[in-house]
């Protein structure tokens, strides 16, 4: 048996995967202590309070422990996870604890560090021949190599077939599936993919779910008749229908359920009390007819440079707030309070507020004032489908300089939205609603929505607000204007 020796110990830290972020929470391990590990190999996923990312270990060795357990938020620079990386040690040590590994470890292990690719953070490695020991549990080793963003390679790399320990391979699925699967406690093992490649969808993980929410209310159907002929009485026929309420054992039993504030939801509170109590917010508020834009977002469908974009509302808006934003550079600007100064920005990081299963997250549109209407649409497309799949990087959500929150696709009227830290402005856009409209003389169904918009009146005062958001107004009713006015 080899001695390790603490020289041969590595100590793999966490690190900063999110450009300053100060801690991460260890969403789930990939491999136990005895499993054999290569250099690029995602050995863990975390989420920061950013994005949910997949760490690659930096050197070969055999895992000798998990200093930290799946749940815990731990702060960078903490070591997570300890590796023997002594000469030899991964290939003679993997048989040791298991003879079922052993013929397959020996014919791979010298050709795996030639399969090896280099990896950035979150996005995995390539598949390589590299097998490891099953875990100890019921449950089956996962191949390491595997990882959600590569769909494509896997039906090369294991296809339909079982790992190297006898066990089926890891199921695909993205980092937000996965938190979808783990929250409602399916087992994606026992899920049908319907993606591409077979990659787990989140209709899929609902769909595994959905089968046993009907078992429930039909169990009490049959008992019913059952029950009326045991009673003596007659009398006892009306409580027949009394079964139904069979379904509430399937609610909560307990009174409270408490949820560890962590990840985006706790950085986001610490934005919002931050800037709430920082920042000086105004809130104004105009309700305008957007008739002629809705009339201009369906011509625009069918124009020809903009086929396959993403073309809304939300566009029109986005393109209204950045000529507002032209013709009132001012309220691009940001609060220094160290140095005691306005900072204007001469370009616009646009921000879109979106939400997620991780919690609202606001992602940016860099230079998006340097963008054409059909470039602002692809823009704003990515933007969108990329969240929604929780893929949106760290990077995409720093910068921003001000941003757009469109509280109408819940129905909702309007807000008092409160700043982005290090924004001064934010527009909140409401629901779009038929409603009866004086327009040139008569009262007419025309298409209305409420927008309002927050500003940090240390920067931005009343006139200087009122303008803006009467410039996107003015442009949302006379569309022409994103022409006259650019």
């Amino acid at each position: 048996m080899t001695t390790m020796t603490e020289a041969s110990v590595r100590e793999f830290k966490m690190p900063d995967v999110g450009e300053g972020l100060t801690e991460a929470e260890i969403l789930k391990w990939y491999v136990q202590p005895g499993d054999t590990v290569t250099d690029g190999q995602v050995v863990c996923e975390v989420e920061t309070a950013k994005a949910a990312v997949e760490l690659p270990i930096p050197y070969d060795g055999v895992v000798t422990e998990l200093h930290v357990p799946e749940g815990t938020t731990v702060d960078v620079g903490t070591a997570i996870i300890a590796v023997d990386v002594s000469g030899g040690a991964p290939a003679e040590e993997a048989p040791a604890a298991g003879a079922a590994p052993a013929p397959e470890a020996a014919p791979d292990g010298p050709a795996a560090p030639q399969a090896r690719e280099a990896v950035l953070v979150g996005y995995g490695v390539a598949t390589s021949s590299t097998r490891r020991r099953p875990r100890k549990g019921a449950r089956p080793a996962e191949p390491a190599a595997t990882t959600p963003f590569e769909a494509a390679p896997a039906p090369q790399g294991v296809g339909g077939e079982l790992n190297g320990h006898g066990g089926p391979r890891r199921p695909l699925a993205k980092p937000p599936v996965r938190k979808l699967a783990k929250d409602l406690g399916v087992d994606l093992a026992a899920v049908t993919p319907s993606g591409p490649d077979g990659v787990i969808t989140r209709e899929d993980v609902h769909a595994a779910v959905a089968p046993t929410a009907p078992a429930e209310p039909t169990a009490p159907q049959p008992a019913a008749p059952r029950t009326v002929p045991a009673q003596p009485s007659p009398a006892a026929a009306p409580t027949a229908p009394a079964a139904p309420a069979a379904p509430a054992v399937s609610y909560d039993t307990a009174r409270e359920t408490r949820v560890p504030v962590k990840g985006v939801r706790k950085a986001t509170a610490a934005a919002m009390v931050g800037s709430a109590f920082t920042a000086p917010h105004v809130t104004e508020f105009v309700t305008v007819d957007v008739t002629r834009t809705l009339k201009l977002v369906e011509e625009l469908k069918q124009d020809k440079d903009m086929q396959g974009l993403r073309v809304n509302p939300l566009l029109l808006i986005a393109k209204a707030l950045l000529v507002a934003i032209k013709r009132n550079p001012e309220i691009n600007s940001s609060w220094d309070e160290a140095n005691q100064e306005i900072v204007r920005k001469h370009y616009v990081n646009l921000g879109i507020a979106a939400a997620t299963p991780r919690g609202l997250i606001v992602p940016n549109i860099k230079d998006a004032h340097d963008k054409t209407l059909p470039q602002l649409a692809e823009s704003l497309g990515e933007l969108v489908s990329t969240a929604r799949e929780g893929r949106t990087s760290p990077a995409a959500m720093q910068g921003g300089t001000i941003t757009i929150t469109n509280v109408g696709v819940f129905g909702v009227d309007t807000g008092t939205p409160i700043l982005n830290p290090g924004e001064s402005a934010i527009l909140a856009v409401g629901a779009i609603k038929l409603q009866p409209w004086v327009h040139k003389g008569k009262v007419k169904p025309r298409q209305v929505t409420t927008l309002a918009l927050s500003f940090d009146h240390r920067l931005v005062d009343g006139e200087l607000g009122s303008r803006t958001l009467a410039d996107v107004a003015a442009i949302l009713e006379q569309p022409k204007r994103l022409i006259t006015w650019a």
